[in-house]
């Protein structure tokens, strides 16, 4: 390993020694020494910017030493000229490879830089952040649509199964979860044992967070139904719990100089966290608060927001006052497209001949219509005071 990461050091210390050995013992009269801007070159391969300027340093020496040991201390009105040449050389090399080495730092740290993000933000985001030089490194407040997502039952799933299946299934369905909160712009927390914590809107917010956030839940619903249909043994099969809430977050780094981590703390990621657990309780598989869907009417997306059934108020674990629910329980596939698909989606599925995607509009639509007056569209209707 030592002897790969400094593969090029023993050819340029061969080089600089044949060129002292020429300059030194031969009679030539041209500036010899200029050959030493090829040891640093080839040096500079596997050393930093301390490295490369001693290099340029011994070079420096070794054209000095050898006009002293070739002229004496007597100037040499050509020689004297021909190593003053060499010498500039070799600062103008060492010098532009100082350059190239910063340059090279730069385009590495930038690339730590985006891998960091990636881990968290969906690649747009994390894309902004590094144009903008955007500093994560401060605390602020912001508004934000935090959601917490957990497979229900992992823990029965995993105590009959194979620890190699168990893993699988886990990294498989973390991924999934990964890839849908990306694919709608939202950032990742943390991971979770078998879930994980994801937010909508810091550190860049949109007028779509809360918006967003609900088409993830969907999307993540769907993508695990999916995952069930093409496993097709039962025993096997999934669900999920997706809990989310829409409030004032604090956001900022924390931890120590050893290890920092971006994270959001406050009331709102906790309510999120406790309505995630609630879903046990009123078996649902989605659970938002009355701030969220207030955000999602602010939005402008209304028509989404019929996709959650009223569930009225309900205390939480740890909370004080009840907190006022709405559920999804139950996606089916052409509800879920109905109240996700947006109108320019819609108008494109009416316009462009895609007789099955019309078929499935119109189902939705029929659905909706028997649904009858006294609720919101969909099959969800809102509980009765």
């Amino acid at each position: 390993m030592r002897i790969e990461r400094f593969r090029y050091l023993a050819p340029a210390a061969v080089l600089a020694i044949g060129i002292f050995l020429v300059d030194t013992l031969s009679s030539l009269q041209f500036a010899v020494a200029s050959l030493y801007v090829v040891v640093v070159l080839v040096a500079a391969q596997d050393l930093d910017r301390g490295g490369a300027v001693v290099v340029g340093l011994v070079c420096a020496l070794l054209t000095i030493l050898s006009y002293i040991l070739t002229h004496g201390f007597v100037p040499n009105g050509t020689a004297a000229l021909r190593s003053s040449v060499s010498l500039i050389a070799l600062l103008v090399t060492t010098m532009l490879v100082l350059h190239r080495l910063s340059a090279n730092q730069r385009v590495k740290k930038a690339e730590r830089e985006r891998m960091n993000l990636a881990r968290f933000f969906p690649p747009s985001i994390a894309e902004q952040l590094i144009k903008a030089r955007t500093p994560l490194s401060f605390t602020r407040c912001q508004r934000a649509a935090v959601l917490f997502v957990d497979i229900v039952g992992f823990t029965d799933f995993s105590s009959n199964r194979p620890p190699d299946v168990v893993v699988q299934t886990l990294r498989h369905h973390l991924r999934m979860f990964s890839d849908v909160v990306f694919s709608h712009q939202g950032s990742i927390d943390k991971f979770l044992g078998d879930g994980l914590m994801a937010f909508f809107g810091p550190p860049l917010t949109s007028l779509r967070d809360a918006t967003n956030a609900a088409e993830c839940a969907i999307e993540l619903i769907k993508s695990v139904d999916s995952w069930n249909r093409r496993i097709e043994a039962r025993d096997q099969s999934l669900r999920i719990a997706v809990g989310i809430h829409y409030g004032e977050v604090i956001y900022g780094d924390v931890g120590n100089e050893k290890k920092l981590e971006l994270t959001l703390i406050g009331d709102t990621v906790n309510v999120a966290s406790r309505v995630e657990a609630h879903c046990r309780v009123l078996e649902a598989s989605v659970l938002v608060t009355g701030e969220f869907m207030d955000a999602l009417s602010a939005e402008g997306s209304a028509e989404l927001a019929t996709a959650f059934r009223d569930e009225g108020a309900h205390m939480l674990r740890g909370r004080r006052d009840p907190v006022r629910l709405f559920s999804i329980r139950r996606l089916s596939c052409e509800q879920a497209n109905c109240a996700w698909r947006s109108p320019r989606q819609r108008n494109s599925l009416n316009h462009g001949g895609n007789r099955q995607n019309q078929a499935d509009l119109s189902g939705c639509r029929a659905f909706r219509c028997r649904g009858g007056t006294g609720g919101p569209s969909l099959s969800y209707r809102k509980r009765d005071a």
